[in-house]
């Protein structure tokens, strides 16, 4: 088993699960990197790609995201000023490790929602 368990707020804060991966692990961020994946975009089309996202949660992952070094932030001084977002080497190497998980929810959504809806018919 992989080590898990911690006992104080120190251990927890060196945890790399608690302190990388759960940054990167939410809704919002993989599909923010799954959109950067084959080319920069700017942010208005960042937000096209993911869809369902407001524009304040768009910029709270981003700069969460940068702050990571996940994604670099490049302003165009214009006119117009055009702002772009890109993945970092580092940004790239953690898309290619989600990917294979992203696919296998693909496969799996069928059997997921199967399992839903007959664990709601039990405890209905």
């Amino acid at each position: 088993m992989l080590p898990i368990t911690v006992k104080s707020k120190t251990e927890a804060a060196l945890c790399p699960i608690r302190n990388v991966l759960a940054n990167v692990n939410g809704k919002w961020q993989m599909l923010i990197l799954l959109g950067l994946e084959d080319e920069s975009l700017r942010f208005a089309q960042l937000k096209r790609t993911v869809g369902d996202i407001t524009q304040r949660v768009l910029t709270e992952n981003l700069r969460s995201l940068e702050r990571d070094g996940y994604l670099t932030r490049t302003v165009d001084a214009g006119p117009p000023v055009a702002v772009s977002y890109a993945l970092t080497p580092l940004g790239l190497s953690l898309v290619t490790k989600i990917k294979p998980l992203v696919m296998w929810a693909c496969d799996a959504f069928d059997s997921v929602t199967a399992a839903r809806a007959a664990f709601e018919s039990r405890n209905a």
